[in-house]
């Protein structure tokens, strides 16, 4: 050890150990705090807290392709899933036809993660996500049935966790739906926070001394829970007796219980918005099983929290983003294809600019969106568990199909609000709120998990120091205190050098169209990481409770992540001129709302001086800022791209099943264009200067514009039918 640092460790390190040992100053982390932030790994969000993003790294990084065998399973087993399908016929019957469900189980749609040496089919994750987004596009009921055991479920934790034996058993039953599998996790009293589960189980010897244990358990929204076989249940362990010799409480731990058991009440259905996939609360009263129902045996023994948060993570980074993004493409199809073929004072809606500001926005939307699932889906294939990632997309995902669905109701008027087997977006706008809801509502990912977990465990420096500081390692905290005061500095530093020059200083190695905005984003990671280290220091363990400052600091977290996933899309498919339209729109949007979250942070962080010095801040802040003015003309061009060129319009929403209505909207998209020069002739010269060819071309795009924008109408017998 030098000198310098004997010296400084004495005058500053041990005192101002002590001050925040005391005054608890930095954070603390509880035992299952650190448990769910070892749950999963840093990637690339880590680049983004450091301040200086390594953008070649970050592009270097694969993006996922399907396999032949994959391929050829979209184009056939889902296709054929979703032609038995109809999903106006699932609401009125409550269920997938009996045909759809015997079929899932006979082309092992439920064992997609499975291996196939245990009889799956062994996709990989991009595999998986696109058929869980392609069935989206058909039936969300549909696509839910399939996700969950594909996801949050027996099958993840016994591939992780499961014991040889259990893995033989479970697993092929599970792949070929012999058995049906659900997760009970969550409880009234507990929500998704399983450190506040209820259900308990304890250990106790039964009459021939074997080792038992009795379960009591109230469980809700348990999709797929009322036919469930299998139920893989979480629940706190208890051995009163100290019959395992491991104490008397055990901790969070999972075990799969056959749903046949003595005790076990699947008599229940919730009704979540009327949409009807199987959900349901799960009841148990004295239920016993076996020891080795523990997954993992008795290494399972307590091991049950560290389960939960990577398998949760799953479901946040896959399932989730999988169903939003393929019901954002259903809902870009139907509004701009409906627009080429409604008309309005003899044009189409399309050209008129109000509906192709929403078009626009869609558009970019979509782009961005199908970025992201792409590029975070390539990274949990290349063996990335991204916690802080897969939280982002959780909530970007659902946010933003919400806003999706909305805006192609709005265009679609009439036919988006009056239900019937025409109307492809009522159901999904019914679910949308559910996807919200689940693992762990949007309000909470936001100003909980995201930053809240983002700043400890991808900042280079403060999860160590907090460690330091508890276990009185007052060494290692002097070298990474001091580091971090460095990385504050350069931080700052970079910070308003970048702001001086509006990003230039930053040089990209690519060049193209995409190089201003990596200077952008690199200019954003240097002012968030700084502002990260201002806040986590004026208000230290206080920063957990401010949860909205919390969640303006998630806003420019997400925007950067989703941005920079829109910068690999563009340069992995080859910088398309076509697409750099897209690509501007979602940048200009996405800095937007950085500026706007940057400004929320400065009116708010820290009070007195400190608050006058950061509102000044924020007033330079506005002059210099990240964002711009969005054009009315790029939003039109969008707008007219996807209205008008239908090979556009099928890239951008590509993977959607085009059989029922969405075929006949892509037959009346298409008979419109090749009447455009018929309408034009007649509008100019009258009908009466029309050929024979011209009359037919005009007859038959007029016939399908009828079919499809008339509106779903029902006898008063059907009406009160359908009511019930």
């Amino acid at each position: 050890m030098s000198i310098v640092k004997k010296i400084r460790m004495q005058l500053l390190t041990k005192p101002l150990f002590a001050l925040l040992t005391s005054k608890g100053l930095l954070p603390s982390i509880s035992a299952t705090e650190k448990t769910a932030l070892r749950a999963g790994g840093v990637w690339m969000e880590g680049d983004l807290f450091s301040g200086h993003p390594d953008f070649e790294k970050i592009m270097a990084n694969p993006y996922p392709r399907l396999s032949e065998e994959e391929q050829s399973f979209l184009d056939n087993e889902v296709e054929e899933l979703c032609a038995m399908t109809d999903d106006w016929e699932v609401f009125q019957q409550r269920d997938l036809p009996q045909q759809a469900w015997e079929y899932i189980k006979e082309k092992r749609f439920f064992g997609m993660i499975i291996p196939k040496n245990y009889g799956g089919l062994g996709f990989s994750a991009y595999g998986h996500s696109c058929v869980i987004e392609k069935l989206a596009t058909r039936s969300q009921v549909l696509a839910i049935t399939v996700m969950v055991p594909n996801s949050l479920g027996p099958a993840e934790l016994l591939l992780h966790y499961g014991l040889e034996s259990q893995k033989d058993h479970y697993l092929p039953r599970l792949a070929d739906g012999r058995d049906i599998p659900c997760f009970a996790l969550t409880e009234p009293q507990a929500g998704s926070d399983a450190t506040s589960i209820q259900a308990h189980g304890t250990v106790f010897r039964d009459g021939d001394n074997a080792l038992k244990i009795r379960l009591q358990f109230e469980k809700r929204y348990i999709t797929l829970g009322a036919i469930a076989t299998v139920i893989g249940l979480a629940f706190v362990l208890r051995d009163p007796e100290n019959l395992l010799g491991r104490g008397e409480d055990l901790g969070i731990t999972c075990a799969l219980v056959d749903a046949a058991k003595e005790g076990v009440d699947q008599s229940r259905r919730h009704d979540p918005l009327n949409v009807p996939f199987v959900n349901a609360p799960l009841v148990g009263r004295d239920v016993v099983i076996d020891i080795n129902d523990i997954i993992g045996g008795e290494k399972g023994l307590g091991n049950g929290w560290t389960m939960l948060m990577e398998s949760l993570a799953v479901g946040r980074g896959i399932s989730l983003p999988s169903t939003s993004t393929g019901g954002s493409k259903l809902a870009l199809f139907a509004a701009s294809a409906y627009s080429s073929v409604r008309r309005q004072f003899g044009i189409a809606i399309g050209k008129f600019e109000g509906i192709a500001e929403v078009l626009g926005r869609m558009g970019a939307d979509t782009y961005l969106l199908d970025a992201a699932r792409t590029f975070t889906i390539g990274a949990i294939d290349n063996g990335e568990k991204p916690a802080v990632a897969n939280a982002i997309m959780k909530y970007q995902s659902t946010e933003k199909f919400r806003r999706m669905i909305l805006d192609g109701m709005d265009i679609l008027g009439g036919a988006a609000i009056s239900r019937g087997p025409n109307n492809l977006l009522a159901h999904a706008y019914f679910g949308a709120p559910v996807a919200i809801t689940v693992e762990g509502a949007n309000i909470m990912t936001r100003t909980l998990i995201q930053f809240g977990q983002g700043v400890i465990r991808c900042h280079p420096y403060a999860y160590g120091e907090i460690e330091a500081l508890e276990k009185g390692d007052i060494t290692t905290f002097d070298t990474l205190f001091f580091s971090h005061v460095k990385h504050v500095l350069a931080n700052g530093f970079r910070s308003v050098l970048l702001g001086l020059t509006r990003g230039h200083l930053h040089r990209p190695k690519h060049g193209g169209v995409s190089r201003r905005y990596e200077q952008k984003l690199s200019w954003v990671s240097a002012r968030f990481a700084f502002l990260s280290d201002v806040a986590l220091g004026i208000m230290g363990a206080g920063l957990k409770r401010k949860e909205s400052l919390s969640g303006r600091f998630a806003d420019v977290l997400d925007q950067m992540y989703l941005l920079t996933a829109a910068l690999k899309r563009f340069r992995q498919e080859g910088e398309r001129k076509e697409d750099e339209v897209f690509l501007k729109v979602a940048m200009v949007n996405g800095f937007n709302e950085i500026d706007n979250a940057f400004a929320g942070i400065y009116q708010n962080l820290g009070r007195s001086l400190v608050g006058l010095l950061f509102k000044s801040i924020g007033f330079y802040a506005g002059i210099n800022r990240f964002g711009s003015v969005m054009q009315d003309k790029d939003v039109h061009k969008i707008a007219a791209l996807l209205t008008f060129d239908e090979s556009v319009r099928d890239r951008l929403c590509g993977n959607i099943y085009r059989g029922g209505r969405v075929g006949e909207l892509i037959a009346g998209a298409r008979a419109m264009q090749e009447a455009k020069e018929a309408f034009s002739h007649r509008k100019t010269s009258g009908e009466q200067s029309l050929d024979e060819n011209e009359r037919i071309l005009i007859a038959r795009a007029e016939e399908l514009q009828r079919s499809i924008i008339g509106v779903d109408s029902f006898s008063h017998e059907e009406y009160f039918r359908c009511s019930k």
